[in-house]
């Protein structure tokens, strides 16, 4: 009987190491498929910007991620279909980034509202 419990223990812990081992093989692919993702859209953006463009937008990355990765997406998806011509300067990414700016820009609006009490002073005649 000892055998017999001693075989259900290994095998139950046999498939608790394989169980932890294909998790950390999936784990694994997905943080390299997103690695091959980073490194293919930055060789797009080298492509794409010059120097100074590239320091550019690192630096609005590092204040605004979102907007920085709009831009990206949008330089990508340009690049895509060829309607880039040439290496993009930095005065080229401005414009881009007001236009970005201008469609993303939340307008807000401030409404006060009074509260409107009634005073006891006013009724009262001295």
């Amino acid at each position: 009987m000892a055998d017999d419990e001693l075989d259900a223990i290994r095998r139950q812990r046999m498939a608790e190491l394989q169980a932890k081992h294909g998790n950390a093989s999936d784990n694994q692919q997905g943080e390299e498929a997103k690695q091959r993702e980073t490194d293919m859209r930055n060789s797009i953006l080298a492509q794409v910007l010059d120097q100074s463009a590239r320091a550019r937008l690192s630096n609005l990355a590092l204040v605004k991620p979102e907007k920085a990765n709009a831009v990206e997406n949008y330089l990508i998806q340009m690049a895509r279909f060829g309607k880039l011509g040439g290496k993009i300067s930095e005065s080229g990414l401005i414009e881009i980034l007001e236009k970005v700016s201008q469609q993303t820009e939340k307008k807000m609006t401030v409404t006060f509202n009074r509260r409107r009490v009634m005073d006891s002073d006013d009724e009262d005649d001295y």
